[in-house]
């Protein structure tokens, strides 16, 4: 019985390297294609409720203007991209910063006691309490969590980041994942550059965690 399950999970997972990544690329790429060409309708003059948001760094020194453009076109370019398959991981990742950087300006709360009272902003409408926001960074998290197999797996055979390793005779780089220490240091570092806009102390405890697995990535590696 158990083997018959793990010729069958098998089947799933590969059918789900064709499959899965599919699905998560057309709907993000539906949601900031289409948030992008919002923007774009609005014109390169950015609104007034953008203007009045305080932008985390290196984004708060640059102009709400550009600001704008820059999101903009790279919601728009994003979007186009992840539909296609084309240098998902780049975009994905470039989506993550975008995401993060809106739900710190923008769905965050501005203070907060604890981390049940931060979890009350897990919502789609903004929550009062005592005549506090309390955030609204329900559907942005979904995003997060939506763009992040994207960004550690990539597009998928359906996809022309696929094509391209085929015919640029890179097929050798199609393999099954390796888990090591480099793999698990890139993750705690992406990880780390969404916390740390979000909640500082748990980035900086990400980043030296990715720090260690890097030296002893690079130690192994010597070490041979």
């Amino acid at each position: 019985m158990s083997e018959l399950y793990d010729q069958l999970t098998d089947r799933l997972r590969a059918a789900g390297d064709w499959l899965a990544p599919l699905g998560l690329r057309l709907l993000l790429a539906h949601e900031f294609f289409t948030a992008g060409m919002n923007k774009f309708r609005v014109g390169s003059e950015a609104p007034g409720w953008f203007v009045n948001q305080e932008f985390a760094f290196p984004f708060g020194m640059l102009s709400a203007n550009l600001n704008w453009m820059m999101v903009t076109w790279t919601e728009i370019v994003a979007g186009l991209a992840l539909a296609l398959g084309l240098f998902t991981r780049f975009f994905a990742v470039t989506l993550l910063v975008v995401t993060t950087v809106a739900i710190a300006a923008v769905h965050w709360p501005a203070d907060w006691d604890s981390l049940g009272q931060l979890w009350q902003g897990y919502s789609v409408s903004r929550v009062m309490e005592d005549g506090e926001f309390r955030g609204n960074f329900r559907i942005p998290f979904l995003f997060l969590a939506m763009l992040l197999p994207l960004a550690f797996m990539g597009g998928g055979k359906l996809s022309l980041d696929q094509l391209l390793l085929v015919f640029t005779q890179r097929s050798d780089l199609i393999h099954d994942r390796v888990q090591d220490a480099l793999a698990f240091a890139l993750a705690a570092l992406l990880l780390a550059l969404i916390s740390v806009y979000l909640i500082p102390s748990w980035g900086l405890v990400l980043f030296v965690l990715g720090a260690l697995l890097l030296l002893r990535a690079w130690m192994v590696r010597s070490a041979r």
